[in-house]
C-alpha cells in the first residue's frame, strides 16, 4: 500500500513569520521606535492637574484620591502621567516622592517680555518660583535683596537652552511699568 501524502506541510516547509500587528492595528514596534517613543514621552509636559495633585500630597499629605478629587482628576490619570512622582507604600496606597522630574509649563520674563520654558524636576520648578516671588516682593516694597540671590544665574528649559533670571532693575522697572509681569504670568499659558 503506498502511503498518502499528507496535505499538511512538514516543519521544514513553515513560512518564516510576518512582522504581525499588535491591538488596534498598529504595526509591531522596532527597538529604535521604542528609543524614539521614550525620548519623546520624558519631553511632554505633564498636564496642569496631575502636578497640583502631586503637589497637593506633597503639602498637606493627602491621600492619592483626595488630591485628585481636589484638582477634578482622576487619580488613574495622576498615576499613568506621573508615576514617577509616586512611590507605593507598604499599605498598597501611593505617596508623592520628596522630589521629582516631571516637565513643567512655566514663564520666564526676558528683557522682550515673558517667555514660556518647560522646566524638568521640582528643583527648578521651585527656584523659577522663588525668583517670581522675590521679583513681585521687589514690585511691591522695592526690596532688591531677594533679586541679588539670582544674579548671575540662569534656568535651564528641558531643550538644553540655559535662560538667564532678569536681575537687572531697570530692565525690571521697564517691564513692570509695561504690565507685561504679572504673578499669574508665572505658569504657561496651557493652564
Amino acid at each position: 500500500m503506498p502511503k498518502k501524502k499528507s496535505k499538511q506541510k512538514s516543519k521544514r516547509q513553515i513560512e518564516p513569520k510576518k512582522l504581525t500587528r499588535r491591538k488596534f492595528g498598529t504595526p509591531a514596534a522596532s527597538t529604535t521606535n521604542l528609543r524614539a517613543t521614550k525620548k519623546k514621552r520624558l519631553r511632554q509636559k505633564s498636564s496642569p492637574g496631575v502636578t497640583k495633585a502631586i503637589a497637593k500630597m506633597r503639602k498637606s499629605g493627602i491621600s492619592l484620591n483626595k488630591a485628585a478629587r481636589e484638582v477634578k482628576v482622576s487619580p488613574r490619570t495622576v498615576i499613568k502621567k506621573a508615576k514617577s512622582a509616586l512611590r507605593k507604600k507598604s499599605t498598597g496606597r501611593y505617596a508623592a516622592k520628596t522630589s521629582d522630574r516631571l516637565v513643567r509649563s512655566l514663564m520666564i520674563p526676558t528683557s522682550q517680555g515673558p517667555v514660556e520654558i518647560n522646566v524638568r524636576g521640582l528643583g527648578e520648578a521651585s527656584r523659577l518660583g522663588k525668583y517670581w516671588v522675590s521679583v513681585h516682593r521687589y514690585y511691591e516694597t522695592g526690596e532688591t535683596s531677594g533679586l541679588q540671590k539670582f544674579r548671575g544665574q540662569s534656568i535651564t528649559s528641558v531643550d538644553g537652552v540655559k535662560h538667564p533670571l532678569l536681575a537687572d532693575l531697570d530692565m525690571l522697572n521697564v517691564l513692570g511699568s509695561a504690565g507685561v509681569l504679572s504673578f499669574e504670568s508665572m505658569y504657561g499659558r496651557s493652564e
